[in-house]
């Protein structure tokens, strides 16, 4: 029987949804699934965990692992390994398991396949597909000997159905010695109430916004469709809004269902960020803009006059 071990993932004091991803990956190439949560105060997350496909969920708390660190988190996670013994470890393709894994890859002397978008067949016959070349195409990749270690790009694999479980949870104690880093604040550049890069709706701004307040009917728009505002690179050298928002190679990779540029030309660094979203809509002046290219639907216009028209629209629909 393979087991697999997932790293969940907790911010301001909830589970982010990568978390139940990273299960349900989990669950296509394994037959028993093991979930670390690690942090301070975050026991009550737990029941949640198994309730969405967890056998076991394997809790570990200590006032210094409030905030990420490679140093503590790695300590851990290589203590909640020796002690499960997975033949696969899934993380969230986030900051953090970007950080985390190719430290937990090394250690183990084993490969690691980053950004994961979906999984054709199932335990050791499963293939791991992934975007290259900024997306332009995809590989295939298949693990045929060691363990399997994997991140799964956030909003491409359907978390299993909330429901009844049988699964396990256990607190568990480990040690922690000559932690080399500790945080002791944390200072969030936040795009609002929602994570940009697990929103499913983005509103995303380009050079074409104009200036910082030219991203209002934008945050107008994303904040009445429960969304989250980002931006091309262009936006924030012109410094019309704080990097965090960046979206684009260079920056955060989205797969939102809904992306709407506006006043975003589509340069192949921000295609890069944002192409494989389910649908977008793009908002440009220029008809000839290369955003357009990816675009489902696109609006040869002026943001300032077509977002607002948005706005209006979608608030009929919503009193409705």
């Amino acid at each position: 029987m393979s087991k697999a071990l997932v790293l969940a993932e907790s911010r301001d004091g909830n589970l982010r949804n990568v978390s139940f991803e990273a299960i349900a990956a989990a669950k296509l190439v394994a037959d028993e699934v093991v979930v670390a949560l690690i942090g301070e105060n975050v026991a009550k997350d737990a029941a949640q965990l198994a309730t969405r496909g967890a056998n076991q969920v394997l809790v570990v708390e200590d006032a210094r692992l409030l905030h990420y660190t490679p140093d503590g988190y790695g300590q851990v996670f290589m203590q909640l390994i020796d002690r499960v013994s997975p033949d696969v470890l899934v993380f969230g393709h986030t900051s953090l398991g970007k950080d985390l894994s190719p430290k937990i890859a090394a250690k183990l002397e084993a490969g690691l396949i980053s950004d994961v978008t979906s999984i054709e067949g199932s335990g050791a016959d499963a293939l791991f597909i992934r975007p290259i070349y900024s997306g332009k195409a995809f590989e295939k990749v298949k693990v045929t000997e060691g363990k399997t270690l994997f991140t799964v790009r956030p909003n491409n694999i359907e978390p299993l159905a909330e429901g009844s479980s049988d699964g396990s949870i256990e607190a568990v104690t480990v040690e922690l010695k000559d932690l080399r880093t500790i945080v002791s604040e944390v200072v969030r550049k936040a795009t609002g109430g929602v994570d940009l890069s697990e929103a499913k709706i983005i509103v995303a701004g380009g050079r074409g916004v104009k200036s910082a307040d030219g991203f209002a009917p934008l945050q107008e728009l994303a904040d009445l469709l429960g969304g989250a505002v980002g931006a091309s690179r262009g936006a924030c050298d012109a410094d019309y809004c704080d990097y965090a928002l960046q979206i684009g190679q260079t920056g955060k990779v989205v797969t939102p269902d809904l992306y709407i540029a506006c006043g975003i030309s589509g340069a192949i660094q921000h295609l890069a960020g944002m192409s494989n979203a389910k649908v977008i809509v793009a908002i440009n002046k220029d008809p000839e803009a290369n955003i357009f290219s990816v675009a489902d639907y696109g609006i040869v216009g002026d943001l300032f006059d077509v977002v607002p028209l948005l706005t209006a629209e979608f608030k009929k629909m919503l009193v409705h």
